[in-house]
C-alpha cells in the first residue's frame, strides 16, 4: 500500500505508522517537520505547511493508495482535499472527533454511529462540516471516504490528562499526597484509548472495502467514571488520591481559558460505542491496551523525557484547593 499521511507526528498518527509500517505499507507524511518523529527512518517526508497553497499543490503530482488527513480542521481545509485527492487516491480517511455529537445522552447511555450530530462547540461544529464535504466527494465518486471519531487518547508523547485540563499538575499532586480537583461528583462517564489502538483502527481500515462510506467511533470498550480514573492512575503512583469535588462552574470561572477542556468537554459524559469498528475491522477490536499498563508508560516516559508537570509555581490551584476545603465536609 502507498499511504499519504497529512500530519504524521501527532499522538494517534504515531499509532497509525506504527501498525502501517507493520503491514508493510510504503508511509509518506506531509507535515512542518517540527516535532520529533521516531519514525523518522521508516517514512518519507515531505516538507509543507498545508495552508500555503503552493506547498499543498505541490501533492497533486502524486498519487496514493489511501490519504489519511490528521489535522483537516476547517470546511476551507476539506474541499481543498477534494480538489488535490479527488481521482488521486482510492480511499481517503478522515480523522474528525466524537464532539460531533454534542452532550445529548441516549437512553442505552453509549453513543453510537447513528446518534444525531448536534455539536456545541466551534471545533465539533467544523469538524461536522468537515465530514459532510467528505461525504459528498464520496457519493460523487472521487475517493471511498471514511471517517474515523476518536474521543481521549492518550499515549507517552503527550502528557495524561485529568478532568480540568490537558497538562495537569494533578498527577504530581497526588504523587506528594496533596489534594486534586474534580468537577460534580466525580460519576460523569469516560472513556481513554491508547493511541496505539487508535492507530490500528486507522491503519487496518486502509484498503478495507467494509469501511467506505462508513464512520466508526474509536473508543476501547471500558467506561469509567473520573472517580475511577482518578484511583487508577493514583494506583500507578502508589497512592490513594484526595479528592475535592467541585461544581464544574466554580472550577471554570477560575480560568476559563485554562480550564476550556472541562468547559466543552469533560464536564459531561464521554461514553461510546465502537462495536461497529470491532465489527467491520477485525484487528481493532481483538486487543486494547490495559489503562493501567498504558498510563505506566505515560508516567515513565514524561518523567525520563523531563516533561513531567510539577505542581510547584501554580498558585491558583493551589488557592482553588483551599477554597474547596472550606466546603468539604
Amino acid at each position: 500500500m502507498k499511504i499519504l499521511i497529512i500530519g504524521g507526528t501527532g499522538l494517534i498518527s504515531l499509532g497509525i505508522v506504527k501498525h502501517l509500517h507493520e503491514r508493510g505499507a510504503t508511509i509518506t507524511q506531509f507535515n512542518r517537520s517540527q516535532r520529533d518523529n521516531p519514525y523518522s527512518k521508516q517514512v518519507r517526508t515531505i516538507v509543507g505547511d498545508r495552508n500555503t497553497p503552493t506547498d499543498f499543490d505541490a501533492l497533486s503530482k502524486e498519487t496514493f493508495d489511501v490519504v489519511i488527513d490528521m489535522i483537516c480542521f476547517t470546511p476551507l481545509q476539506a474541499e481543498m482535499d477534494v480538489k488535490i485527492f479527488g481521482g488521486r487516491c482510492q480511499q481517503f480517511i478522515f480523522c474528525s472527533t466524537v464532539c460531533t455529537y454534542g452532550i445529548k445522552i441516549p437512553p442505552q447511555v453509549l453513543i453510537d454511529e447513528t446518534f444525531p450530530q448536534e455539536p456545541i462547540s466551534e471545533y465539533g461544529r467544523n469538524k461536522l462540516a468537515c465530514e459532510k464535504i467528505f461525504q459528498t466527494a464520496h457519493e460523487q465518486k472521487k475517493f471511498a471516504c471514511t471517517i474515523i471519531r476518536p474521543s481521549s487518547t492518550y499515549g507517552p508523547e503527550h502528557p495524561l490528562i485529568d478532568q480540568l485540563e490537558f497538562d495537569t499538575p494533578a498527577w504530581d499532586r497526588i504523587e506528594r499526597g496533596l489534594p486534586v480537583l474534580c468537577a460534580g461528583d466525580g460519576l460523569g462517564l469516560w472513556q481513554s484509548t491508547h493511541r496505539d489502538d487508535v492507530g490500528r483502527l486507522f491503519a487496518y481500515a486502509c484498503l478495507n472495502s467494509k469501511t467506505y462510506g462508513q464512520s466508526y467511533n474509536a473508543t476501547r470498550r471500558t467506561v469509567f467514571t473520573w472517580r475511577d480514573y482518578y484511583h487508577q492512575a493514583a494506583a500507578v503512583l502508589d497512592q490513594s488520591p484526595k479528592i475535592l469535588f467541585m461544581p464544574a462552574d466554580w472550577i471554570i470561572k477560575h480560568d476559563p481559558a485554562r480550564f476550556g477542556l472541562l468547559r466543552e468537554i469533560s464536564r459531561y459524559h464521554g461514553a461510546y460505542n465502537s462495536a461497529k469498528a470491532e465489527k467491520d475491522v477485525a484487528e481493532f477490536g481483538k486487543y486494547f491496551i490495559d489503562f493501567t499498563k498504558g498510563i505506566t508508560e505515560v508516567f515513565k516516559f514524561r518523567k525520563e523525557a523531563g516533561k513531567w508537570k510539577s505542581s510547584d509555581n501554580d498558585p491558583l490551584y493551589q488557592r482553588m484547593v483551599a477554597a474547596a476545603q472550606e466546603f468539604a465536609p
